[in-house]
């Protein structure tokens, strides 16, 4: 299996102290990330900076194609996949932790229901960033993880009809123009995951994947 593995994708050893900072800055980083959004989730749109409103940061913290995006560099930046499952967890742990702190300790109120799915996807996530890593590998299985991260980045950027294709918001669809980027290798590789990755975007556009979320 290890052979298979590697044959798409090998690891990077790294040392010990380096694989703690960088799992501990992400951590930082998430803490940090998960206060931004409720603060700014807190703050009514008014009272915000002039550019934050014209933004619509608020809204565009509040869905999960940023956080798509940001775990998924994480995971494919990362040095092994073992590495990427711990990075995207420490990343989310902090994130997810200090939003709903900060939801019960200073907004005061406790969304259960809503907190549980993140809790899930939290807990989900470095099996998700294991599989993801291999995307920036080679052959057929790195394009099809490839294809699956655009078909969910397009589920985020746009919404699709039987009569209508629109953006849903104009900084999801930089995040969306970013993936392509992300991703690409060369012309063929990027022209197949690109292709492939509509494909099962328009194939799964009237479906609700998780918890209507992604």
């Amino acid at each position: 299996m290890n052979d298979l593995l590697h044959s798409i994708r090998r690891p990077v050893d790294i040392s010990l102290s380096k694989k703690v900072v960088a799992s501990s800055l992400l951590f930082l980083t998430g803490v940090m990330l998960g206060v931004l959004s409720k603060m700014l989730d807190e703050t009514a749109s008014n009272l915000l900076p002039s550019f934050l409103q014209v933004w619509d940061l608020r809204n565009f913290f509040s869905r999960m194609g940023v956080w798509l995006f940001l775990a998924m560099l994480i995971a494919l930046y990362s040095k092994s996949p073992v590495r990427a499952a711990i990075n995207v967890f420490a990343f989310f742990v902090g994130m997810v932790g200090s939003y709903y702190l900060y939801t019960v300790m200073v907004a005061g109120f406790f969304p259960k229901s809503y907190m549980m799915i993140w809790i899930m996807m939290t807990v989900i996530s470095p099996f998700v960033a294991f599989v993801c890593w291999y995307a920036r590998g080679k052959g057929l299985p790195a394009i099809l993880i490839s294809s699956l991260l655009v078909m969910f980045m397009s589920r985020q950027a746009f919404a699709f009809g039987f009569w209508y294709l629109d953006i849903r918001n104009i900084l999801e669809f930089l995040l969306w123009i970013a993936t392509i980027i992300v991703l690409y290798q060369t012309p063929k590789q990027l022209i197949k995951v690109v292709a492939i990755g509509l494909f099962l975007y328009f194939l799964t556009a009237p479906f609700h994947i998780g918890w209507g979320m992604l």
